[in-house]
This record gives structure tokens, sequence and C-alpha cells, in this order.
């Protein structure tokens, strides 16, 4: 049994079972991948892939459960790697972090200049998506850290803290009839065309709860990931915006007016995940505490720590 074979059974899965793509991630030949499967299946004596002739479709039942086994073997030889390089006192390396548009352009530039500073050997490698994706990529260890607002506590796979709250403000051009109101209401939104995040994103999840509970079906006429696309369309008098709080640049869009929201939307909590059972460097734990100077080290190590104990 080796690692390349262990490699060869988790791309296969991560794959969907194509055999070209697993030789491609692996730097290796269609070949080679299907003799380090069939070698490792004949040395465990169990058939991991179903298959129709010789193409793999899925996972047999044993292969299920040895699929499980392979990841935590790789991911502690990856943990080993990190933990000889943080014990020899290596300060080098990349940081990769996976997040939202909204955290990458507005909450992370300083973090990242003050971590850089501290850690000028340390490349950050910048991943943006969905939630869902950012879930995804660190649990595949694809990414160190995820941040993001919606989804990263849903997953049994991940820790995640609670970093900080944020809500939602309406924002609309300057001269708007909304500004003439002392409080605007979901009534008052309702009766305006509406411009704000994708279905998944930045917490839009809030939003709609708030107009269903409300009874009110808001005319959402255009939706984005990017809070710039969207205060980009509000300007040109398309509808009226709903954006994150740290997403509102009056230096960028001057012709632009931000209403409070904050009673017509529960608060949002961005959250902090990482993989259970991996190993974080230093400076990771460095970044983490940069990233939300609440959270204590010895509170983040313990919680990892039990985490782990339960993988």
């Amino acid at each position: 049994m080796n690692f390349q074979q262990l490699r060869s059974i988790r791309e296969a899965a991560r794959c969907g079972f194509n055999l070209t793509e697993v030789a491609n991630v692996l730097f290796t030949s269609q070949p080679g991948v299907s003799r380090q499967i069939r070698e490792l299946e004949e040395e465990l004596g169990v058939e991991i892939f179903e298959r129709n002739g010789k193409r793999l479709t899925g996972l047999t039942e044993p292969g299920k459960g040895i699929l499980g086994i392979v990841e935590r073997l790789l991911l502690e030889a990856e943990n080993l790697r990190r933990a000889s390089k943080e014990y020899a006192g290596e300060q080098s390396g990349t940081l990769s972090i996976a997040t939202t548009h909204t955290q990458a352009r507005y909450v992370l530039p300083r973090i990242v200049q003050a971590f850089r500073d501290a850690f000028p050997q340390v490349r950050i490698a910048l991943q943006q998506s969905a939630p869902e994706h950012i879930a995804e990529w660190v649990i595949s260890g694809k990414a160190d850290i995820g941040i993001a607002t919606e989804g990263l506590s849903q997953f049994k796979e991940l820790v995640s803290f609670p970093c900080y709250t944020w809500s939602h403000v309406i924002v609309v051009p300057k001269g708007h009839p909304l500004l003439g109101l002392e409080q605007v209401t979901l009534e008052d939104l309702g009766t305006w065309p509406l411009i704000t995040y994708d279905v998944g994103f930045t917490g839009r999840g809030h939003i709609d709860e708030a107009f269903r509970q409300a009874g009110i079906e808001p005319d959402i006429v255009l939706t984005a990931m990017d809070s710039d696309v969207i205060q980009q369309y509000v300007s040109l008098g398309m509808g009226v915006g709903l954006v994150a709080s740290m997403a509102v640049d009056q230096g960028k869009h001057q012709d632009m007016v931000a209403i409070n929201a904050a009673h017509l939307f529960k608060a949002n909590i961005a959250r902090l995940a990482v993989r259970r059972g991996a190993y974080l460097r230093g400076y990771a734990l460095d970044f983490i505490q940069q990233f939300a100077p609440e959270l204590k080290r010895a509170d983040i190590v313990a919680a990892l720590n039990e985490a782990n104990a339960q993988t």
C-alpha cells in the first residue's frame, strides 16, 4: 500500500470516477491510475469501485467506508508535513482562504495586509465563490480556511467560529423618496423594484425570510454576487439596493445614500471555518485571531482539539 494508490482512490471519487481527469490531477497516465486502484483492491481483497467494463461508475458499499479511511490517512499525512515544518521553525508556506466577494473586497484587505507584514514569507491564495463551494473547498483540503456568512456551521466536517455580526442597508440615489421617510418599512420597500444578492449569498436568506413573514412579495428585478455591481445598477436608477453594511463605499459611489435597515432584517453572523482534523500552522492561527480578535488563541486550539478528538 502506498500514498499514490490512496490518492488515486480519493481523486477518482472527487472527479466523478473519470480516470482521465484523475490522471491530470495526479500528473500521471490513465493506465497508471487504473493500475494503482486495481493493485490496492487486490491487496485489500475487496472491490472499492463499481464498474461497467473498464469504466468506473461508483463506489461499492465497502468502497464507501474505505474512502473515508483513505481521506483520513491522507489528511494525517498532510498534518504530519505541516507539523514538521512548524516544529522546524519554518515561517514560509501558503495560506489558502476561500471566501465570498464581499469578505474579500471589504473585510479582508486590512487583515491580509497586517498578516503579510507579520509573515512576509507566507503566500496568500484567495479563492472566491458561493458559501457551499467554500465549504467544499475547505472539506477537500483545497482551502485552509473558509469565511462566509451562510452555511458554514451546517457541515459536520468543519469546525466553525462566529466572528462578527453585520446588517443589511438600503442604498438609493440621492434625492430618492425613501430618504424622506422617518423609518423605512418592509411595506415601503415592497413598492419599489429591488436589487440584491443571489440566493445563498451574503445574508440573502434573511432578506427573503423577512418579506415572507410579512406576507409581502418583493419585486426583485436583478440579483448579483458582487456588492459593487448591485450599487452600480442602483445608481442607474434600476431599483433600490439591499447590500451588506460593510460593502457601502461612499467614496466610490458618491451619488448613493445608505439607509439603516437593521430593524428590518435579522442580523447576520460572519463565520470562519477549518476542516475538522486538520493541523493548523501557527501563522494560520494568527490569521484567525487577526480576523476575529475576540477569539482567544487558547480557545481556538481547545475547540480544534475537542473537534479532532471526535473525528
